[in-house]
């Protein structure tokens, strides 16, 4: 059994920043559970393309006000607490928020726990 908090990771590699987000990585690759389950926590005023083209995504807002864009239609929608999105087709994304944001996030294949965003706005398999 795991048994872990956000404290227990905070301040390790498992706990990654970049600009307005900060990513408590709370299962890895290592692990062996095949995902990875993340709270993500935005700043307000964050407005980033995001691909996840080697990852699958969903994620559940327990926090915040935020307006996902699917970039391929152009589709927006609202992203406030009790609203999950999915990208289950590697969509690429805008992600803007409002307030600050927090997101309990799952990802497939599971993630080392150090990676950041590339220039795409990816994550690297290794």
């Amino acid at each position: 059994m795991i048994v872990r908090t956000v404290e227990d990771v905070a301040g390790t590699p498992a706990q990654v920043s970049g600009g307005l987000w900060t990513s408590t990585r709370l299962l890895l690759r290592d692990d062996g559970l095949g995902f990875t389950m993340t709270e993500t926590v935005i700043e307000p005023g964050m407005d980033e393309e995001l691909w996840y083209k080697h990852h699958l995504e969903a994620c559940f807002c327990v926090e915040g006000e935020a307006e996902i864009e699917e970039l391929e239609t152009g589709e927006r929608h609202e992203i406030r607490p009790g609203t999950l999105y999915a990208l289950d087709r590697h969509d690429r994304h805008r992600l803007r928020t409002r307030t600050r944001v927090r997101l309990i996030c799952v990802f497939s294949p599971a993630l080392r726990g150090d990676e950041i965003h590339d220039e795409d706005g990816s994550y690297l398999l290794d």
